[in-house]
């Protein structure tokens, strides 16, 4: 169940802490957003729905991945891949792109971060001007939410701006995202029924540090045969 999110605006760089409206707020704008993002049975890829696959989104848990169908139109979500770092059926789903690197480093966005090599990615379109990370210890910050064995994600920038400083964690160790992608209840269950989302798994190591280029290939390629074909159809499938 979402409890508390933690973020820092890296316009303002100050402290603060946002509550379950949050949720509530955000969730309402996805619901349009997100609906009019996804139309998935349309012409352009009538024969990706040919392929005989289905995932049961009862057994969708945080941790998982959200890996989108081949020919989703939408730049926010085409060929990406969505970490769940927050799910439940009454509240909803919480989570983050991580293969949507910027052009900026933190260090371009933030004046109190002096930090090179932190690329700064786009965790999805909702509350862009809010900053969260992912780490990889969940013992070295106090505040953090566990996603999966060796991962967690929070949002205490001071916290984690001291562990760089003292040199306890590097670019390989956290990953920042400015934003998030949410789902109501129910609408990403849905989403997953009309296969806009394929369902897979990727190693804490994958997601903090995998090369985002060849991240939704190497997603598709772990689920077998099937997924390793798809995973070579071209965006525009009119493409010879």
């Amino acid at each position: 169940m979402v409890t508390k999110v933690f973020g820092k605006s890296f316009l303002e760089i100050k402290n603060c802490q946002l509550k379950n409206c949050f949720f509530a707020c955000a969730y309402s704008m996805c619901i349009n957003l997100v609906s009019r993002m996804f139309n998935p049975r349309n012409s352009e890829n009538d024969f990706f729905h040919k392929l005989d696959f289905n995932f049961d989104s009862s057994s969708l848990k945080p941790g998982d991945v959200l890996i989108s169908e081949p020919f989703l139109p939408d730049p926010n979500f085409s060929r990406s891949v969505v970490l769940i770092t927050e799910f439940d059926k009454k509240e909803g789903a919480f989570g983050f792109i991580i293969n949507k690197p910027s052009e900026f480093e933190l260090c371009d966005v933030s004046d109190s971060f002096q930090h090179s090599g932190y690329t700064f990615h786009s965790g999805g379109p909702v509350n862009t001007e809010t900053l969260f990370f992912l780490i990889n210890n969940e013992f070295l910050i106090r505040d953090t939410s566990k996603v999966k064995e060796n991962l967690c994600w929070s949002g205490d920038f001071e916290a984690v701006t001291s562990l760089i400083e003292m040199g306890k964690i590097g670019p390989k160790d956290v990953k920042f995202f400015g934003g998030y992608s949410g789902w109501g209840v129910g609408q990403l269950e849905n989403e997953i029924k009309e296969k806009s989302w394929i369902i897979g798994k990727l190693s804490a190591e994958d997601i903090i540090s995998g090369n985002h280029e060849i991240l939704w290939k190497k997603s598709l390629e772990h689920l077998g045969n099937k997924f390793s074909i798809m995973s070579n159809f071209p965006e525009n499938p009119n493409m010879n």
